[in-house]
């Protein structure tokens, strides 16, 4: 990775986010465990690294540390947060125990200036998240900017730069700036990454990997694996074998969708299995939320393998892995904790014997939906929001069936509908409709009803770590109560989730 930009993870929930706002500067960045051997990390060859905050206390027992050494390799580094405190920490300077912690936005000060401040403007709005604190910087280090407490602080001989609050997140107003003079005017990185680039490469890989070997991807229309199959089906054609299971728990029309946008448009060779009556069977009468997922993943295993094994001659799984995904399964304890201990689709097991391709496995996901683009895939699609791999199974509240299935796929289908003719999909991050096990009284004509209760459910986020409700205009949502409650028997009722998470969770189940 010569010349890019190292993060070291010591269980940030923002980790993702620095390495993104340094991608979005044409930078290559990695993130890697804090606890990475000190060899591998100098054979990278880096510009700079960055070690990323922490729920840890460098005080503690148990702190997670790094080897001395590396502050005095030469490599530029940031110390962000919890990096700023291990510095201090390392070289000599005292961590305190805060009276009261500091926790959302502040003012930084500036008090010396340095690189790093370059053209940012004093006194401008920085976010906090700390306890603990600086309370005397090492030898050789002046501070550079205070906030009642201190908040920045270097040591230019040794390239060595830290910082309490969080550069790159949003309110932080002039982090932007910060992170640029760090990448550029002290690590005088290069710009390296374009995703053109990208391309080209990866498809040499995928054919110098796979030669003339088949390869198998499980297809779920989602942006993910869509990406992967057009760039996989680029490299090799019709080696590439795609596999659609149909759940019976998908989008009203997901299947015709998918096979007219992949196979008819991009000549993928798409297998269609209509697996629905065998999942809604294993589902009868199923009502907590974790043993529905679990027969759905389960399912859906036993389907994929059965269907993989009819493919002669296949020797790889294609997945559609994405850097997040790569980075939950390697995180060190913390917020960021180990979320999957192996990310592949659908919770395949390792032991069907294939051997792995995952094209997409150094992207972000804005950077698979701008790869995606650059292949000619439809814009809508690549944008498409973000589907459960449960499906409709974890929308419908309580037991499922066949009659709610379809119930929730119509209201589903008009809200999207909807979404895109008022311009709204793009606006909103995620948003679908959950079909609640509740009926209530109502009077359609002169008669009297007792139908199912539908939520429609909208979110705006970052990062799916935190979301809040979308705004959305009353008008629309008076639309889309008229035409579901008009439009699909079953339902005579509808509200709207104005719950953010948290406490909520943006999916229901």
């Amino acid at each position: 990775m010569q010349n890019g930009i190292l993060i070291l993870d010591f269980g940030s929930q923002y980790n993702q986010l620095i390495g993104r706002r340094i991608r979005e500067m044409e930078v290559y960045s990695e993130i890697i465990p804090f606890n990475t051997p000190l060899e591998e990390i100098l054979a990278k060859k880096p510009a700079g690294i960055i070690l990323s905050g922490g729920p840890s206390s460098v005080n503690s027992e148990t702190a997670n540390l790094i080897p001395k050494e590396l502050l005095e390799s030469g490599i530029p580094v940031l110390g962000i947060c919890y990096g700023m405190q291990l510095i201090t920490h390392l070289l000599g300077g005292k961590v305190s125990r805060g009276t009261k912690g500091e926790y959302g936005k502040a003012e930084l000060e500036i008090t010396e200036n340095c690189a790093l401040f370059e053209g940012v403007s004093n006194n401008s709005v920085v976010w906090m998240s700390h306890f603990d604190e600086v309370e005397t910087v090492p030898e050789n280090f002046e501070v550079n900017g205070k906030s009642g407490v201190i908040a920045a602080i270097s040591n230019l001989e040794k390239n060595l730069y830290g910082i309490q609050f969080h550069p790159e997140v949003t309110h932080t107003e002039e982090g932007g700036k910060m992170l640029t003079n760090f990448v550029f005017n002290i690590c005088k990185a290069e710009k390296n990454w374009f995703l053109t680039n990208y391309i080209e490469k990866t498809i040499d890989e995928i054919k110098e990997k796979v030669g003339d070997q088949k390869v198998i991807l499980g297809l779920s229309g989602g942006v993910d694996s869509s990406v992967a199959a057009v760039l996989i089906h680029r490299a090799i054609g019709d080696q590439l074998t795609c596999i659609f299971v149909d759940t019976g728990l998908l989008r009203k029309d997901e299947d015709k969708k998918v096979m007219k946008n992949y196979g008819d448009h991009f000549n993928l060779n798409i297998k269609l299995i209509d697996a629905s009556e065998r999942f809604l069977t294993n589902l009868k009468d199923i009502s907590d939320p974790e043993q529905k997922r679990k027969i759905i993943g389960n399912e859906f295993v036993a389907v994929f393998d059965e269907e993989s094994h009819k493919i002669k001659g296949a020797k790889f799984l294609a997945q559609g892995t994405i850097y997040p995904d790569v980075i939950e399964s390697q995180s060190v304890k913390g917020p960021s904790a180990v979320i999957k201990s192996h990310h592949n689709v659908g919770g395949l097991p390792e032991e069907m014997g294939f051997e792995l391709v995952e094209p997409l496995r150094e992207l972000f996901k804005d950077e698979v939906r701008k790869v995606g683009e650059e292949l000619g895939i439809p814009h809508h699609l690549v944008y498409r929001h973000p589907f459960p791999g449960p499906g409709l199974g974890i929308r419908i509240l309580g037991a499922v069936d066949e009659e709610k299935v379809k119930i929730l796929q119509e209201a589903d289908d008009i809200f999207i509908e909807e979404l895109y003719k008022h311009d709204l999909y793009e606006k909103v991050s995620q948003a679908f409709v959950v079909l609640l096990p509740v009926k209530s009284v109502g009077v359609m004509g002169d008669e009297r009803t007792y139908e199912y209760t539908a939520v429609v459910r909208s979110a705006n986020t970052i990062d799916f770590m935190t979301a809040t409700w979308s705004r959305l205009p009353y008008d629309f949502l008076d639309l889309i109560s008229s035409r579901i409650i008009n439009e699909v028997k079953g339902i005579n009722r509808v509200a709207y989730d104005i719950s953010s998470k948290p406490p909520a969770t943006i999916e229901w189940e």
